[in-house]
């Protein structure tokens, strides 16, 4: 597959949105590195990329993002909980979570939004039987666990990546 220049619009866009952000300065030097940086580090990394991913439902994506936005917040405080108090007894658990996406996307952003949240790691991917194995830091209960997160992120993650 032949490389196009704007192969990864959403990606150039968020590569030179970065830069100006970090430069905090829209000097036309910065305006002009940052126009580079989003039209060649994707061109650069096309091969590794892949074809770009059609979102189709960018409403379900945009909800997926604050649900997740907002479990963090409420995990960081349950994990602060358990770590700050003296007498907290935490369970650690594995749990295997089954995949019902397919999509390549869909399974990546679903085992980073796992491990992003914290107190629980997404371990590994095992491709051939279709799960996720996780370490969650507390689960008192690892049916409802599992039933929660492919509520809260697969489900969404299959209306957005189908």
């Amino acid at each position: 597959m032949k490389a196009r220049w704007l192969a990864h619009p959403v990606m150039s866009l968020l590569l030179a949105a970065t830069w100006l952000l970090l430069q905090q300065s829209l000097a036309p030097g910065n305006l002009i590195t940052a126009a580079l940086l989003g039209l060649v580090v994707p061109r650069l990394l096309h091969g590794f990329l892949g074809a770009p991913t059609q979102v189709r439902s960018w409403p379900a994506a945009l909800r997926l993002v604050f649900v997740v936005l907002h479990d963090i917040v409420v995990a960081n405080l349950a994990v602060a909980r358990i770590v700050l108090s003296p007498r907290s007894d935490p369970q650690p658990a594995w749990l295997n979570v089954p995949l019902d996406v397919q999509h390549p996307m869909a399974v990546t952003l679903l085992a980073a939004i796992i491990t992003m949240t914290p107190g629980t790691v997404s371990c590994v991917v095992d491709d051939k039987r279709r799960l996720i194995l996780v370490h969650a830091l507390d689960c008192s209960d690892a049916a409802a666990m599992v039933a929660d997160m492919k509520q809260r992120y697969e489900a969404p993650l299959k209306e957005i990546f189908g």
